[in-house]
């Protein structure tokens, strides 16, 4: 109980309110919903810490402002010798120095929509409305990846195997907004040859949004799994959202995973279907992976390529074959395909490969999805180790499906046979036993209370030989 008064009056208070905000990208009612079921406030900042942006800098000096003034408002009563009390017949002077911890969590929203109202929003619409013009008088190619899944991956490998033969620009990182869109309308030249741009759907009526602006000339869908179910609610509106690219590319140029079976129901006939087996006429044999990297083949008529990536894992083939085949129908040669998909890499925290104590360590805490998790745990099987452990918190928002998807994982995961199996604390921890023990999993299973002190200790846990697969994290503001 005291530890949670000083957590009020600590003079990090103040920092981690706005992180809360910053961590719940400023969205008032994931920030309040936090915000109500925290007790000690020294526990919040775990994972991360505050980003020192100019929005963070301006809430912060906004806080720390507000309460100093509070506080000397309240001396300044004090000193005056103020006869005016509360009902409890506490000093008013007094109540105000020790109420801002109740009452700035609160005011610090109002900084915050008044300049969002007044400056950001106006800002965000006018460079909308310019890019809306830029993008559709850029006489580009242009590409739009959209999906549950796997969108920066494949923007990324376009990217490296297009650049090859064509000048290609790409959204940054997973900025797949329309502010985002925007922003990198501003930036282009003009004499580019493709331009792709990530679609990041996150409620009904994004990608028709995003459409609408872009102008896209091809569109390729990822994959289709539950998320962001606590915006869409189901699986079908997701879907429905996603491929509203398709019918506003009436059907020309457009391209599905067809590894990923939830894009079924939503297949049209004119659609071109990739996987790991066939991508555009071409076949896809051989595939061989390790630790270094995959290897396959694709052939088509009397043409034969043999292609090897950075990247690890065959449920990565798909892609690979897609990106080699479509580079291939867009002019480049075959010698810039192989060296282009040589080039392709693992992306930080997705499926990255990297050595600890001399175990391998593979790094998808990026993932946040089924089919993800699916794919991880087919790694995990398929390579050779003395010994496997597997580590994940589970994953979120994925709304009326979360007890669903557990289970699934942890039957995955029991599947995969880990000697290791370590769980991360949290809400959806019993639904992921339950998978793994209607399994008969006979490894064994931890449960970790503290994430951050089992990932910074984690060489300390591994040993010459073992293979770690990590999937999926928790952002501070999931309990």
């Amino acid at each position: 109980m005291l530890k949670e008064l000083y957590s009020l009056y600590s003079p990090r208070y103040p920092s981690t309110l706005v992180y809360m905000l910053q961590s719940t990208e400023y969205r008032t009612k994931d920030y309040f919903s936090w915000l109500l079921r925290t007790k000690d406030f020294s526990k919040v900042t775990n994972r991360r810490s505050l980003e020192q942006t100019k929005a963070a800098k301006g809430l912060l000096l906004g806080i720390y402002g507000g309460i100093l003034l509070q506080i000397l408002v309240g001396v300044y009563l004090i000193c005056l010798g103020s006869k005016h009390s509360l009902a409890g017949g506490i000093p008013f002077g007094i109540a105000l120095m020790l109420s801002y911890p109740l009452v700035w969590p609160f005011l610090l929203i109002v900084p915050l929509e008044l300049g969002r109202a007044f400056v950001v929003e106006p800002a965000k619409e006018k460079a909308i409305t310019k890019s809306k013009k830029q993008f559709a008088g850029h006489k580009a190619i242009k590409i739009a990846v959209a999906g549950s899944y796997g969108k920066t991956t494949m923007k990324e490998l376009l990217n490296t195997v297009l650049s090859q033969g064509l000048k290609v620009a790409a959204t940054p990182a997973n900025k797949n907004v329309s502010s985002s869109h925007a922003k990198f309308a501003s930036k282009l030249y003009g004499d580019e040859d493709v331009l792709i741009i990530e679609y990041g759907e996150g409620e009904p009526g994004d990608i028709e949004k995003f459409v609408n602006i872009t102008k896209p000339t091809h569109g390729i869908i990822t994959g289709l799994s539950p998320a962001h179910l606590d915006q869409y609610k189901t699986l079908e509106a997701a879907g429905k959202d996603i491929f509203t690219l398709g019918e506003y590319l009436k059907g020309k140029n457009v391209y599905v995973n067809g590894d990923s079976h939830e894009t079924s129901p939503f297949i049209k006939k004119d659609y071109e279907v990739f996987n790991h087996d066939k991508a555009l006429g071409w076949e896809i044999s051989g595939i061989k992976a390790d630790y270094e990297g995959t290897g396959f083949v694709m052939k088509k008529g009397e043409q034969s390529l043999k292609l090897r990536s950075q990247l690890i894992g065959k449920h990565q083939v798909g892609f690979l074959a897609f990106v080699a085949a479509f580079a291939l129908s867009l002019g480049l040669s075959e010698e810039q395909v192989i060296e282009g998909i040589a080039r392709t890499k693992p992306f930080e925290h997705r499926m990255q490969p990297y050595k600890l104590a001399g175990a391998w360590i593979i790094d998808d805490t990026y993932n946040g999805n089924l089919e993800g998790i699916r794919a991880g745990t087919w790694l995990l099987k398929d390579l050779d180790a003395k010994r496997k452990l597997y580590v994940t918190p589970g994953l979120v928002d994925q709304g009326e499906e979360t007890e669903r998807v557990h289970i699934e994982i942890g039957k995955l995961i029991a599947r995969s046979k880990p000697d290791v199996v370590v769980l991360m604390k949290n809400s959806v921890t019993g639904f992921i036993e339950k998978g793994i023990h209607e399994e008969k999993f006979s490894g064994q299973l931890l449960i970790q209370d503290n994430p951050l002190d089992f990932y910074s200790n984690l060489s300390h846990f591994v040993a010459t030989g073992d293979l770690v697969v990590m999937q999926n994290d928790w952002t501070d503001n999931y309990s």
